[in-house]
């Protein structure tokens, strides 16, 4: 899908230094100074327009989070929604998840998101997605906790599960309806990204797991 460009994006990022790191490379071994506190960190990987990030920072004040996303127009969206909130245990990243280990050095990550990634449905493309092997291999330099994903795609899920399996991760949690809700259970509270709520609108099964090494 093209992706609509967002007038004047990088200037409106620019705007504010204080959510968008704009060297993050720079601070590799030292997150927890950007901060300034030793609480766990978050990543969220392909963050889009950030609400799923958001609520999860506002939810949890002794959590930070850190949302990378390598697009302008999307990040831009996020930016503006989070800025006005003044959230001091939230920061973005305007970067491709393929430089994380410029960014972050072994066991910095206290837990990854994938949500709702690019399926790249393709064969030629399966090593453009976030669980494939290449990726998994920088995760597991950079984390000291789990991996949790989400996704709507069942194919992207098979291939998922099995690329976690053949690579020695190790099954912590998996849902095949994350959203279905027994008669005698309370519905569960589940922070949702903007394209979960649509997809569960619709209908759509929403699968779940979560990893570790």
């Amino acid at each position: 899908m093209r992706r609509r460009n967002v007038k004047n994006a990088k200037q409106r990022i620019e705007n504010h230094p204080e959510l968008v790191i704009a060297n993050p490379k720079e601070y590799i071994g030292k997150w927890h100074e950007v901060f300034n506190n030793d609480n766990p960190i978050y990543l969220e990987i392909g963050m889009g327009k950030g609400k799923f990030l958001r609520e999860h920072a506002l939810k949890n004040p002794n959590i930070n989070y850190i949302g990378i996303e390598k697009f302008d127009s999307v990040i831009v969206q996020a930016v503006e929604k989070i800025a006005p909130l003044n959230l001091i245990n939230i920061k973005l990243i305007n970067v491709d998840a393929e430089e994380l280990l410029e960014i972050f050095n072994a066991n910095e990550i206290n837990k990854i998101f994938l949500n709702f990634s690019d399926p790249w449905p393709k064969n030629r493309h399966q090593k453009r997605r976030l669980t494939s092997e290449k990726f998994l291999a920088l995760y597991e330099k950079v984390l000291n906790g789990t991996i949790e994903m989400k996704t709507d795609n069942r194919g992207l899920f098979e291939y998922s599960l099995m690329s976690f399996n053949n690579n020695n991760w190790r099954f912590k949690e998996l849902s095949l309806d994350l959203h279905a809700i027994a008669e005698d259970e309370e519905p569960k509270e589940i922070i949702t990204t903007e394209y979960e709520d649509r997809f569960v609108e619709k209908g759509n099964v929403i699968y779940f797991v979560e990893v570790s090494k």
